[in-house]
């Protein structure tokens, strides 16, 4: 097991920002997959040296009776004891600490890993030959591209530290996927010092989230999940979990945003200025009620250390995955079958929308939408009876919807409202199979005319297959941009290929210039074109103003 920064390079010239799981390393490190969403990042990997499991401790002024604490009501959540206090500053969190502790837990790994024979001793994590071989890139002894790499190897047991709590009186736990990735062993260890093996119940990569199971003789006391919609911008959090493995460690702060989105596609992370560092992956976020409002997942700094930006994975994101995790051993998340993109005011004003609100579908493959006649560039207003505000809402919303159930699906098309009946497919079964996946590819063409300051050419057979496209693929392909035209400033840039021009399909120039003509005369300050780039859809609102 192993923990990794993950460096976001965010225009600082004498640093990077590691956004970095907070996952305490007792040997090995290993890395984590790098994000989709984020401009520029670079996964540098770090490892320590091998040493005995860490020894840990309990709460500050408890015994450690090294027995597996007991609920006093099985039906009973820890948090519900300082539920009638809530709302009111506290003096101290002595109170709430001391109530929902017997439900956190720290969690150590072990994994048997392969090295080199014949390797020169690692250095340290954080001295100044590390930190040398990690900022030049250059391979530590044994690493890749070190002489012993691919020598003879021995194997090695890994120890890795995080965080955990339980949710059920029988011995469900919830942390971070990343905390047990790889594990050929758990160990549970509570504050008072008792220790349990865990079993692997499920996990879910793309939340982050994985949820265990200890054996204990009685119902052991836990936490209940609270609504994270609830909370606001302000309130008080306090974040309990096992911090560079020192063990049990509790730190206070504030809600500093709220749906902060990272690297995943269901990412609603709380924003805490909380103290959270390496080792409190997957310990809980509690409020005042004693409610776990979040799972403490990631944290924002150029050093690996806590500067105030931590990241929590929201508890109505969370339940409902351990929820499906315990049903089923895996997520079952609903699928439309729809590409889609934000609505932006320019795109708004040129479907003649009264507001910026809903989701635009740049494409439909093969799917539950396309059987139901959803078509590009309707704008998905309304999901099964709930307005949606945007992709990340309507994303949410699918994925919460029940598989094989049938929705009422409310788009715009042509200025009008258009509600369709759609039976929600599987987003899993989709990602195995590839479903939609359609390979485009782009380039050139001789023969052109200027249009809205694009240099536009017709496609044809030649030029098709010479892309790479589908026989009998039609549209404009731009050739050329005027540097200071708004098709530039909107981002088009040479090899796109122009498909549609007001929600109509374009072959030539003249289809454009005729989707203009007619934007114009409706009164219309753009015109919506559809363009493709290496596959992707997109809709971009181009001015047509003269």
């Amino acid at each position: 097991m192993s923990f990794n920064p993950l460096k976001v390079r965010l225009g600082l010239t004498a640093s990077a920002v590691a956004l970095s799981l907070a996952l305490a390393p007792a040997i090995a490190q290993q890395a984590e997959p790098a994000p989709e969403n984020l401009q520029e990042q670079q996964v540098t990997p770090t490892q320590a040296q091998p040493s005995e499991t860490p020894e840990t401790t309990t709460v500050p002024g408890e015994a450690m009776t090294g027995e597996v604490p007991q609920a006093p009501d099985a039906t009973t959540s820890q948090g519900e004891q300082v539920a009638a206090t809530a709302g009111v500053m506290p003096q101290t969190f002595a109170d709430i600490v001391e109530q929902v502790s017997p439900a956190v837990v720290n969690i150590t790994t072990t994994a048997i890993v392969s090295r080199p024979v014949n390797q020169f001793p690692g250095f340290p994590q954080g001295s100044p030959f590390s930190d040398l071989f990690r900022d030049f890139g250059i391979p530590g002894p044994g690493g890749p591209g070190s002489p012993f790499e691919g020598g003879p190897q021995m194997q090695q047991r890994s120890n890795a530290l995080g965080s955990g709590f339980v949710v059920s009186s029988e011995g469900l736990i919830v942390t971070n996927n990343h905390v047990i990735e790889g594990a050929d062993e758990i160990e549970i260890e509570f504050y008072s010092g008792a220790r349990l093996p865990a079993t692997l119940v499920g996990t879910d990569p793309t939340t982050d989230i994985a949820v265990l199971k200890v054996e204990a003789e009685n119902p052991l006391p836990f936490v209940s999940f609270g609504d994270s919609d609830e909370a606001r911008v302000g309130d008080w959090v306090l974040a309990l979990g096992n911090p560079l493995g020192q063990g049990f460690s509790a730190t206070t702060g504030i809600v500093s945003a709220k749906s902060r989105a990272l690297t995943g596609t269901y990412d609603d992370f709380i924003q805490t200025d909380a103290a959270i560092n390496r080792g409190n992956s997957g310990g809980p976020l509690f409020n005042l009620q004693g409610e776990v409002i979040g799972v403490n997942t990631a944290i924002l700094s150029p050093s690996g250390g806590s500067i105030g930006i931590g990241f929590s994975m929201a508890s109505n994101v969370v339940s409902g995955v351990v929820d499906q995790l315990q049903e089923y051993g895996e997520t079952r998340r609903g699928w439309l079958g729809v590409k889609i993109q934000d609505v932006s005011p320019d795109i708004a004003e040129s479907l003649g929308l009264a507001s910026e609100a809903g989701a635009m579908v740049t494409d439909v493959p093969p799917g539950p939408a396309a059987d139901a006649g959803i078509q590009a560039g309707d704008v998905i207003a309304a999901f099964a009876g709930g307005e949606v505000e945007d992709t990340r809402d309507l994303v949410r919303r699918v994925a919460a919807a029940p598989v094989g159930e049938a929705v009422d699906v409310t788009v715009m098309r042509d200025g009008e409202p258009v509600t369709l009946q759609i039976t929600l497919g599987r987003r899993e079964l989709a990602d195995a199979d590839g479903t939609g996946q359609r390979p485009e590819g782009s380039g050139t063409q001789e023969s052109s005319s200027q249009v809205l300051g694009m240099t536009l050419a017709p496609m044809t057979p030649e030029l098709a297959a010479r892309m790479q496209m589908p026989e009998g693929t039609s549209g404009l392909v731009v050739q050329d941009i005027d540097a200071t035209s708004d098709a530039s400033a909107k981002g088009l840039r040479t090899g796109d290929l122009i498909v549609e021009a007001g929600q109509q399909p374009v072959a030539s120039v003249a289809d454009l210039n005729a989707r203009i003509t007619e934007a114009r005369e409706a009164g219309r300050q753009s015109v919506l074109v559809l363009i493709r780039r290496e596959g992707e859809p997109r809709f971009v609102a181009l001015s047509i103003e003269e």
